[in-house]
């Protein structure tokens, strides 16, 4: 009898080690960092209240986005995806610009996921609202701080960066766009 508690006991704590190694393989960690440096004059476009790199400033990289689930949790950021607009070039996914007036995100690295999300739809919730966007580029989490990322740096490993029309259809005031936490799914 004595044998088989010690068993059992062995089996749960097995069970336990292999539960927290999983979850523990599941977790995003950062991958590196990006020193900064400053953008030549003119080159930084600060729209939306973007930031610019700053010199001598390590910024922290990353590969991966927290696990996808039903009900993401992001912070939502304010992007212009229009030419000129403080998002840079046109987008990873159409080689487009895109309207301020359409519902349109970049998704941070790992949630972008190789442009595997390119051109579909999320759901996002938030404010007491929800609205549907289409997902039209990455907002880099790996690199940072020079001529093709508009010299700002990285995004986080958890940003959706919307446009206006996202802002607008939650109902939240003008003052208030700029970060926001925010829940978000991938639509069927």
């Amino acid at each position: 009898m004595k044998k088989q508690a010690g068993s059992s006991v062995f089996i749960i704590l097995l069970c336990v080690v292999y539960i927290f190694a999983s979850v523990k393989a599941q977790t995003c960690r950062p991958s590196g960092t990006i020193r900064g440096k400053n953008p030549p004059p003119g080159q930084c476009n600060t729209e939306n209240d973007s930031d610019c790199c700053k010199v001598g400033k390590l910024y922290t990289t990353y590969k991966c986005s927290p696990l996808v689930s039903s009900h993401t949790k992001a912070t939502l950021t304010l992007n212009s995806f229009q030419a000129g607009g403080d998002g840079g070039g046109p987008s990873e996914c159409d080689n487009q610009y895109h309207s301020d007036d359409d519902p349109v995100v970049a998704l941070s690295t790992g949630w972008f996921n190789d442009k595997k999300r390119c051109l579909k739809y999320i759901n996002i919730y938030g404010n007491g609202r929800s609205v549907r966007a289409k997902v039209v580029d990455e907002c880099d989490s790996t690199m940072g701080c020079d001529s093709d990322h508009d010299y700002q740096p990285p995004c986080p490993n958890n940003i959706v960066d919307a446009s206006k029309a996202v802002w607008k259809a939650l109902g939240v005031p003008e003052s208030d766009w700029g970060g926001m936490d925010i829940y978000w799914s991938d639509t069927d």
